[in-house]
């Protein structure tokens, strides 16, 4: 049986190679990298005098506000993320794209070239100083059109903002616009479909970790698929936190909080492991590098960076007369079971078995041993190649383990 493909899509045999173009790359899942750059080029090989196109969306994201890419004839597709601010910048409220949303218009087009140009928009003055010669921009919303003239550009809606700019001798023609026109509602279902994908992709990896987040959108969703794989389990707590949270204010608290916890996911994703989950004050992290010296390796150097680096944060807050903290991680290493596990529409991805147990009645020995760093035997033995120095803390029975655990920190001069 042959596949329905949309290269004999009657619907679409009478647009044109461009439109036809895009809808087979929204279909195909092209990147949004893709489609800038494979449509700037086709436009200009529709004969559009074209050097220039900017693209800006929304971006639904912890870190970031907003994506500009931008294509150029001479070097193709650039991307530039935008954080969030309190305060938007200069660039962007003094931008023609900013103009349009704040006064509700459809489009702008200025020509550039004309003796004596000067422009309100830094950007276009920027552009008619290399040689531009036209500037066209417009948007597309993504969503039901409403009063463009209710828009705020501060919180902008879903969709995207989009500018083509000419040197052509005479800049862009009615017949140009033309095109660019009638080809915008298929870009911007191409784009829409790009942007969806990547959406997933960024909440999934924040929300579920890198790992994990890849493993979901790749159809590894059913309840009860597991996969068992050898890794390093680490469990990393904050010490005191319970008191703290009694006596500071909580917005105080979220912040440090955060401080914290963003060193500990950043020194683990910094050594390739994965952070599986946040647990109050704590979190949940393995390294499954297939070859068990190497995941040691990594958690060892991730322990002693991260003791150096809370060291730091902990005299920086001082500094500033800030609630500080200590911590406490163990490192275990053994077989672990790796998937979906909960209820029919409430699923989490995460560990079990009995290596992930062990290291949390390590967790819990750090008062007894006086040590915030505990490491287990399996990572000493898998480790003797490294150049740690684990030191052994004694043999102890721990709760629920059958056999007595000699127990090893990370000794640093």
């Amino acid at each position: 049986m042959e596949l329905y493909s949309i290269a004999n899509n009657a619907l679409l045999s009478d647009a044109d190679p461009l439109a036809r173009w895009l809808v087979q790359q929204g279909l195909e899942g092209a990147t949004q990298e893709e489609l800038l750059q494979g449509y700037s080029q086709k436009l200009v090989e529709l004969g559009v005098p074209l050097c220039r196109l900017h693209m800006a969306q929304r971006a639904f994201h912890p870190q970031f506000g907003g994506f500009g890419f931008d294509w150029l004839r001479d070097s193709g597709v650039s991307l530039e993320r935008y954080e969030h601010a309190e305060v938007q910048p200069d660039r962007w409220l003094q931008s023609p794209l900013f103009y349009l949303l704040q006064h509700g218009l459809q489009e702008m087009r200025e020509t550039l070239n004309t003796p004596g140009y000067h422009s309100p928009f830094p950007l276009l003055n920027e552009l008619a100083a290399q040689g531009v010669t036209e500037y066209f921009a417009t948007g597309l919303l993504f969503e039901k059109p409403g009063d463009l003239a209710r828009i705020d550009p501060n919180n902008t809606p879903e969709g995207f903002l989009i500018s083509w700019a000419s040197d052509g001798p005479d800049g862009f023609s009615d017949a140009d616009l033309i095109q660019i026109r009638k080809g915008l509602p298929y870009l911007g279902l191409a784009l829409k479909s790009a942007s969806n994908r990547q959406i997933a992709r960024d909440l999934l990896g924040v929300y579920l970790g890198r790992d994990a987040g890849r493993r979901v959108l790749s159809g590894d969703i059913q309840r009860g698929t597991l996969q068992q794989i050898n890794a390093v389990i680490c469990y990393f707590d904050l010490t005191g936190f319970t008191s703290l949270a009694e006596r500071t204010h909580g917005q105080t608290l979220i912040e440090m909080l955060n401080d914290y916890l963003g060193l500990a996911v950043a020194a683990i994703q910094g050594h390739d492991g994965h952070v599986l989950k946040f647990m109050g004050d704590g979190l949940l992290a393995m390294f499954d590098h297939p070859d068990m010296a190497q995941a040691a390796g990594a958690a060892l150097d991730m322990a002693s960076l991260l003791r150096q680096q809370i060291a730091r944060k902990n005299d920086e807050r001082q500094a500033q007369d800030l609630p500080t903290t200590g911590f406490t991680l163990a490192l275990h290493a053994g077989e672990i079971l790796y998937g979906n596990i909960g209820g029919e529409n409430r699923l989490d991805f995460t560990v079990i078995g009995p290596a992930v147990n062990l290291t949390a009645r390590l967790s819990g020995m750090h008062s007894s041993v006086g040590q915030p760093i505990i490491v287990s035997e399996r990572i000493f033995e898998a480790s003797q190649s490294g150049q740690h120095d684990l030191v052994s803390l004694g043999r102890y029975m721990l709760r629920g383990v059958s056999q007595p655990q000699e127990l090893f920190t990370l000794h640093e001069a």
